[in-house]
Order: C-alpha cells, then structure tokens, then sequence
C-alpha cells in the first residue's frame, strides 16, 4: 500500500469513527477529533493543524477540546521553548474506556431495576425479558472486573 493509499484510508477511518462516537452520543466535531488522535500516525496535534485536517472552525474546535480535556479524553502538552499546545489522547489510565463502559452497564441495571419495579406484572414478557438482561448485565460487569484484575495482577507480574 503506498503512502498516499494509507493516508486515504486514514481518513476514511477518521469519518468512520466519528460516526461511531456520534452515534455513543458525542458532538460529531469530538468524535472526529478523537478519532484523528487516535488514527493518524502523528499522535500529537497543535490547535491549527487539528482545524486544518479536520476543516473545521476555531471557535467549534476550541469548545470541543475544551471539552474532550474536561472529560478526560485528552490532554495537552507543551515541548520546551514552544509557546504552543499539543493536544494527545490521555493515556494515564489504560482502564479508562472500559471504566466508562461499566458505568453504562451500571446505569442500565439501574434503570432496569427500577422498570421492574414499577411493573404490575411481574410475569410479564418484558419483565421477563429484563431480568434476563439484568443477569446478562452483572455477568459482563462481573467478567469485566474478573479481566481487569487479571490484567493488573499480569502487569505487576512482568514488572
């Protein structure tokens, strides 16, 4: 594949994972700009050349990283004698994403028990259908806590 091959399919993947966090309910501009962090090979980006590869107004760009560094999705940094910012994805904590995930499946359980227990019907094919849910729910959690665990007990093991 030549360069300018894999540069197009970053790009295209750059779009394609900006839907993607669109869809999980980010802004499209953040979506895109955690998408070209995570994406392109250059891993570190100043405020105008995320304006510039994404095509998209300061004013949108500035309020989104703004944003993005709220959440802890990414940070900046500045190198020694430059006056300018360089925004990366935050990488400090590898269980970051996963931690927001399981805080999704928690919300849901909640949610859900919550459902339940203004259901009349406790038979019903949606309660049933809930319960079934909420035990799949605490199993993924449960798995997910299990994998962390070993993840971490692996790490201090190679360490």
């Amino acid at each position: 594949m030549t360069s300018e091959e894999r540069l197009k399919k970053q790009k295209d993947l750059i779009e394609e994972i900006g839907i993607y966090f669109d869809k999980e309910g980010f802004q499209p501009i953040a979506g895109r700009i955690l998408a070209l962090l995570m994406v392109m090979d250059k891993e570190r980006f100043t405020f105008d050349e995320i304006v510039e590869e994404l095509q998209i107004s300061k004013s949108a760009a500035s309020i989104t990283l703004r944003n993005l560094e709220i959440r802890g999705d990414i940070e900046y940094i500045t190198l020694p004698g430059e006056r300018k910012r360089y925004f990366q994805l935050n990488r400090k904590n590898i269980f970051t994403i996963i931690d927001k995930f399981e805080k999704k499946l928690l919300k849901t359980k909640k949610f859900l028990n919550y459902v339940l227990e203004l259901k009349e019907n406790k038979t019903s094919a949606n309660a049933v259908f809930f319960n079934e849910l909420l035990d799949l729910i605490q199993l993924i959690y449960n798995s997910v806590e299990k994998c962390k665990e070993e993840y971490k007990s692996n790490e201090k093991n190679n360490s």
